[in-house]
C-alpha cells in the first residue's frame, strides 16, 4: 500500500507540472500582409502573405486557411472567398463579379482577410484600404509612350500627381525598361508621364510586335497597378528550325559527318585492340600446353 502512494505521488510530481507547462506555452503571432492588384482595368485580386517571427527570424508561413472580405464588416454578405498560403506563404484570390455591388458603393475600399487558428498560430487579420485608380497606355508619333494615372475623387476620375510609374517591355523574365531611366513621376496637370522608346533592335514576335507595360507598384493609396499595349516596334522575328539538318545540336541521327567518323573510328579501334588481346592470350595458353 505504501508503494502504490509513492508511486502516486511521483506521477503527480511529473506528469502535472508537465501538463501545466504545455498548457502554458504561447502560440506565435502571425503577421498578415494584404495587397491589392489592378490587372489592366480588367481583373482585380488581392494576395496576402503570412509570416511570423520564428528565432529571432520572419519566416513565410505555408498552409494557413485565410478567409477574404470586401468590407470592414466581416460577415457573410461581404465575403469574398477563401484560400491556403503556398509554400512562399502566400494566397491570391481573384475579386469575383458578385462582389460588384459592393465595390461600387464608395471611391474608396476597404479589404479584410483573416486566418484561422491553428496549433501553431492565433487567428489574425490583415486589412487594407485603398482609392480606386486607373493606369491608362497610350502612344504618340515618334515612339513617345504616354500614363496617364486617375483616380476617383468625389464620383469623378480626376488625374493625380506625384506618383512612380514603371513602364517597360514584357519579355519571358520580366519588364525591360523602355529606356535608361527606371521610373517616371507623374505631372500635377494630366497626372500622366511620357516615356521614349529606345529599344529599336528588340526582337519581337512574327510581324513584329512587342507588349508595352504601365505599373505602378505597393503604393500606400491606390495597390499596385498594371496595364498593356500592344505596339509593332520591334524586330520581325523569322523562326527558323535546323530540325532535319546535320548539326552539334541536332536530333539523333543528324549529327557532323566528321563526329559520327570519329565515334565509329575510337569504337572500331577499340575493337581491334580487343579481339588482338583476345587473340594473344589463346596464343599464349596453346605455348603452354605444349
Amino acid at each position: 500500500m505504501r508503494n502504490y502512494k509513492i508511486v502516486n505521488l511521483f506521477l503527480f510530481f511529473t506528469i502535472v507540472p508537465c501538463l501545466l507547462m504545455a498548457q502554458s506555452v504561447e502560440k506565435n503571432s502571425l503577421s498578415l500582409n494584404l495587397k491589392y492588384y489592378n490587372d489592366n482595368n480588367i481583373t482585380h485580386h488581392l494576395l496576402v502573405q503570412a509570416k511570423s517571427k520564428i528565432n529571432g527570424k520572419f519566416q513565410l508561413i505555408p498552409n494557413i486557411p485565410v478567409t477574404f472580405y470586401i468590407n470592414s464588416d466581416v460577415t457573410k454578405e461581404n465575403l469574398l472567398g477563401k484560400g491556403v498560403t503556398n509554400e512562399k506563404g502566400e494566397a491570391i484570390l481573384e475579386i469575383p463579379p458578385a462582389a460588384k455591388d459592393s465595390w461600387v458603393k464608395s471611391t474608396n475600399q476597404n479589404f479584410v482577410v483573416i486566418s484561422n487558428t491553428t496549433k501553431q498560430f492565433d487567428e489574425s487579420r490583415g486589412d487594407l484600404a485603398i482609392t480606386k485608380a486607373k493606369l491608362k497606355l497610350d502612344t504618340l508619333e515618334g515612339k513617345i509612350i504616354i500614363a496617364k494615372l486617375v483616380a476617383l475623387v468625389d464620383d469623378q476620375w480626376k488625374p493625380i500627381a506625384g506618383v512612380d510609374v514603371m513602364v517597360g517591355i514584357k519579355r519571358l523574365g520580366g519588364l525591360l525598361n523602355v529606356n535608361e531611366t527606371q521610373s517616371f513621376t507623374t505631372d500635377s496637370t494630366t497626372g500622366g508621364i511620357s516615356a521614349e522608346f529606345k529599344r529599336d533592335s528588340i526582337p519581337g514576335d512574327q510581324k513584329g510586335n512587342i507588349v508595352l507595360v504601365a505599373t505602378i507598384v505597393d503604393n500606400d493609396i491606390y495597390g499596385n497597378l498594371s496595364t498593356e499595349m500592344t505596339v509593332p516596334w520591334g524586330k520581325k522575328m523569322i523562326y527558323t528550325t535546323n530540325f532535319d539538318h546535320r548539326s552539334l545540336f541536332a536530333r539523333r541521327g543528324h549529327s557532323p559527318i566528321w563526329l559520327e567518323l570519329l565515334a565509329y573510328t575510337i569504337v572500331v579501334a577499340v575493337w581491334l585492340v580487343i579481339i588482338y588481346l583476345l587473340i594473344q592470350i589463346k596464343n599464349i595458353k596453346k605455348l603452354g600446353v605444349e
